[in-house]
């Protein structure tokens, strides 16, 4: 199972049209796709439920600088159909467990782990993408943060088997980790 990557170039700056639909243009931005696999045959893109998160299913994250900030899209299909799924940048790359990945990045870190203060795990100081699929098993989420990746980065997306809580004392949370894709944000 394949992972591609790549960086768009100021230049590039027209449209570029990736494979499973995402529509992404940014001065130095992050693209990357892969398709589902489980452990022993995943190469940076990883279920781990392969119910929710089925061997096949396509990921694409795309980042890119905004004034004062950062922009990221995900794109799914091939998921599980009409489910919502929780989906936040992690600070690890994938690997062959769900908690390879590590916690939620955090722009301003919590110094409590696990994190479930709405002060540190919000969709302002963390990246939140939850995306529900259609029929199909496609959907799409974007979101932007006020922060780049000067100096640290994310590693990974995840895609949790809840959407993300906001409650006091969950915040942040979204149940189990069903599948993950290695991002090289800070390239």
């Amino acid at each position: 199972m394949t992972s591609r990557s790549r960086r768009t170039p100021l230049a590039a700056c027209g449209l570029a049209v990736l494979a499973v639909g995402l529509v992404a243009c940014g001065s130095g931005g992050v693209e990357q796709s892969g398709t589902l696999a489980p452990p022993p045959e995943a190469e940076g893109t990883y279920t781990y439920d392969q119910t929710a998160a089925p061997a096949g299913a396509e990921l694409t994250v795309a980042s890119s600088a905004t004034d004062g900030g950062t922009r990221v899209e995900l794109t799914v299909d091939g998921l599980a159909p009409n489910r919502t799924y929780g989906v936040h940048a992690h600070v690890n790359p994938c690997g062959e467990t769900g908690d390879a990945a590590g916690p939620h990045f955090q722009n301003v870190q919590d110094p409590v782990s696990p994190s479930v203060d709405p002060a540190y795990a919000n969709p302002r100081n963390e990246i939140w993408l939850d995306v529900r699929t259609d029929a199909d098993g496609a959907g799409s989420a974007t979101t932007e943060v006020p922060f780049d990746f000067a100096g640290r980065a994310p590693a990974s997306v995840v895609l949790h088997e809840t959407p993300t809580s906001i409650a006091a004392g969950e915040a942040g949370t979204a149940g189990g980790r069903l599948a993950c894709l290695t991002v090289p944000f800070g390239t």
